[in-house]
């Protein structure tokens, strides 16, 4: 797939917000650091098209990116704990979860992981979750340049060992790296199919 325009529409406070049109919405979501903004950049070939933030959880709106003015990438706020009182609460924006539950454009959601790290509960927690709504979505492990292949493929490993648990279908795994575009293509692809391109 060849990306020939992408620019930014709106940002949306919740779903009532969101764009009136019928273009079908690929959504990216993942842990308050994991670096969402600049997978829309890397997708898109636009450096500035997502805002990076050096501070996590700067995003707290629905961004919408139209792509070759037919479908639309939509940057989702993070999730993370926050901390409250004496133990750490589960932070997930209620706008994305009602997007995620109800917009009925959403073809997609990819789930941004840390490729560094062994099984994080939050990640496990939240993808258990996504399972549950039933909607198709796809497990992209990110930052694969800063490791050897042997531990990326161990714990991807892990991550679905630890997901068979919970859920009955295992979802599709990409790895990417922003740094070195490591897995543009094979996103982009998983959207063109998608599409029924």
């Amino acid at each position: 797939m060849q990306i020939k325009s992408a620019v930014f529409v709106t940002s949306a406070r919740g779903i009532a917000d969101c764009p009136a049109w019928d273009r079908p919405e690929f959504a990216f979501i993942g842990r308050s650091n994991v670096g969402k903004s600049s997978m829309i950049n890397l997708l898109s070939n636009k450096d500035s098209l997502a805002k990076v933030s050096a501070t996590p959880g700067k995003t707290r709106l629905l961004n919408f990116f139209l792509m070759n003015d037919t479908w639309s990438l939509v940057d989702l706020p993070g999730y993370g704990f926050a901390k409250a009182a004496k133990h750490e609460k589960f932070d997930f924006n209620e706008s994305a979860g009602d997007y995620l539950e109800q917009r009925e454009n959403l073809r997609r959601v990819f789930v941004l992981i840390d490729s560094r790290h062994p099984p994080q509960r939050i990640d496990v927690d939240f993808t258990v979750w996504l399972g549950g709504t039933g909607r198709p979505f796809s497990l992209v492990f990110t930052k694969v340049d800063k490791q050897s292949d042997a531990k990326t493929e161990a714990n991807i490993a892990l991550f679905q060992e630890t997901l068979a648990r919970s859920l009955v279908l295992s979802p599709e795994v990409l790895t990417s790296s922003v740094k070195t575009r490591d897995g543009r293509q094979q996103i982009l692809r998983a959207i063109s199919h998608s599409l029924g391109a």
